[in-house]
This record gives C-alpha cells, structure tokens and sequence, in this order.
C-alpha cells in the first residue's frame, strides 16, 4: 500500500484542518485546553472534537488522538481524521514537531506491519504537518489494527516510534459526523 497518497481539499478544507490540529506538541501533550472547539465524545483513545470556524455555515468536527514518544517525552503527535466539507474525501494528517528530518518523511507501521511513508507537506510554527487521503483499504487497516506506530526521523538512521492506541477508533470514526 502506498501511504503517499496526493491530497486534493477546498481552500477552505485545508484551513480547517490546519486549525482543527491545534498547537505542535514538542512536548507531552497538554489536556483539551489546548485544542480548540470542544470534545463532544470520547471513543477509546480517540477523541470527537468540534466548532464552528469563523464563517464556516456548519460546525466541523475531527477525531483527534494526541500522543507522545514512549523513550522520548520531548517527542509527540497530533493526529487527525476528518471528512472534508463537501465529504467526498477523508483526512489523515499528522502534526509533528519542528526539527523532524523531512526528507525521510512519516512512517506507519500497524500491528509490526509497514504500512509505508507520507511525506512532509509542510511546517508552520506551531510544526510540520504529513497527510494523506484516507483511502479505504487504509481506514480498513486502522479500523482491525491494535496499535499503529508513527516513525519520525531525526537523521537518516535514528527513526523515533510513537505509539497510536487504535482503540474506539472505528467507533470514533463512525461517528464522525
């Protein structure tokens, strides 16, 4: 499976999931504080969280799961699954912190199997961001999976593993609104 699959969004798409991922975590994640929009369920590891962008018409809402480098508490990520505005497409995308190496990109590997990479679209201040459509041979891997791992590079050789609890993530998903 080729995890580096092109991203086609709406202008205003790609704004909401630049905002709906919140700050970068260099560090352990903080509590909801700081994501905004608010927690409307919780699924597993997984969390529903929603609001209205200014001069958005609906509420927009993600599944959302941040998590932090076991051997490496400096290290974490913020995914994020979301369904475009018109819902033709869903979203993976990964907030990675600043000072990844980018070339290498973002690896998956779920339950020992290598999934692939995505690359690095781009950084903001706040971090680096990977995504990828969310195909469903893909959604159906994360659905049966136990744990994902995310593989983020520091230089060529030293790959970084943060575990992803997939636990209520089909639940979590389906409902998604």
């Amino acid at each position: 499976m080729d995890f580096r699959l092109p991203m086609r969004l709406t202008a205003f798409a790609a704004a909401l999931m630049f905002w709906m991922a919140g700050p970068a975590i260099a560090q352990a994640p903080k509590p909801q504080a700081q994501q905004p929009g608010v927690v409307k369920s919780n699924h597993g590891a997984w969390s529903i969280v929603c609001d209205k962008p200014a001069g958005a018409a609906e509420e927009q809402c993600a599944l959302m799961q941040n998590v932090i480098a076991d051997d490496r508490p400096e290290v974490g990520l913020s995914v994020v699954i979301l369904k475009t505005a018109d819902r033709k497409a869903k979203i993976l995308r990964v907030l990675a912190p600043l000072g990844v190496l980018l070339p290498n990109g973002l690896g998956l590997n779920i339950d020992g199997k290598d999934i692939g990479r995505a690359y690095f679209v781009r950084c903001f201040s706040d971090g680096c961001y990977a995504e990828v459509v969310l195909e469903d041979v893909l959604l159906k891997t994360l659905r049966a999976g136990k744990q994902a791992t995310f593989i983020v590079f520091q230089s060529p050789e030293e790959g970084i593993g943060i575990p992803v609890d997939l636990s209520g993530f089909g639940e979590g998903y389906d409902a998604l609104p």
